[in-house]
């Protein structure tokens, strides 16, 4: 069983927020207040006051950035074990059930027609921040996470007939690679890009020195976790975000 407390330390470093702190073992995260992951508090160890002051100082931290305090728990993981229960009480509910999943680096031939650079460009930018996948300040908001990733990182690229058709993200830290940023053009959808890129992150992680992989989905999409099982990428445990309804 992989250890939410070791991996999830490694997520946050490959996904980066703006800012940072921490209340002990919580740590709170901040962006621009759009996405999920890098705009929560995760409880990952005991907080280093009163639980009920804890919430309430994440509360207000958030708050002084003018956004919505959330939270991000790992099922049956939270520190302490009944603090859904406290959110509940306060009125929070759960959202967006999301998997972790993890597995070894298979050895995969570096794809000739994918393209690895080492920061974003103009072709990259085409496919992830085109509307289909949400409105702009969304795409600022993961293309600023993007940025932050230190190397050694990857920024895949596949072109169709000359134009940007899929991309994709490796961040490396030691024996880990996280896989993130998987996106594919609406016009080139159902031609295999997204497996081809995929395999061109695992071979560069594989190169630079890892030996495992990481990603989270949402419990509800089929198709990407089908895809990752047929790579060798087994669900670990799962995570929802908490926030007052």
């Amino acid at each position: 069983m992989t250890d939410p407390r070791l991996l999830e330390p490694i997520a946050a470093r490959g996904w980066p927020a703006a800012e940072s702190a921490a209340l002990g073992g919580w740590r709170l995260h901040a962006a621009a207040g759009q996405t999920g992951r890098i705009n929560t508090c995760w409880p990952l160890a005991a907080p280093d006051r009163d639980v009920e002051a804890a919430i309430d100082a994440a509360e207000a931290w958030y708050a002084a950035r003018g956004f919505a305090p959330r939270f991000k728990i790992v099922e049956g993981d939270g520190d302490p074990p009944d603090l859904a229960d406290r959110l509940a009480a306060r009125g929070y509910a759960a959202y967006t059930p999301t998997l972790t999943m993890v597995g070894s680096l298979a050895a995969a031939a570096p794809d000739q027609h994918a393209s690895i650079a080492a920061g974003l460009d103009e072709a990259f930018l085409r496919v992830f921040a085109d509307p289909a996948f949400g409105h702009d300040a969304d795409a600022r908001e993961r293309l600023g996470a993007l940025a932050r990733i230190p190397a050694p990182r990857a920024f895949a690229l596949i072109r169709v007939d000359g134009e940007p058709a899929a991309v994709g993200v490796g961040a490396v830290e030691g024996d880990w690679v996280g896989i993130m940023g998987m996106r594919t053009a609406p016009a080139f959808r159902r031609r295999g890009l997204a497996r081809r890129i995929f395999r061109a992150l695992t071979s560069f992680a594989a190169a630079a020195g890892a030996q495992q992989g990481y990603l989270q989905v949402e419990q509800r999409n089929a198709a990407a976790i089908a895809l990752y099982e047929s790579e060798g990428f087994a669900s670990k445990y799962l995570y929802c975000y908490w926030a007052k309804t």
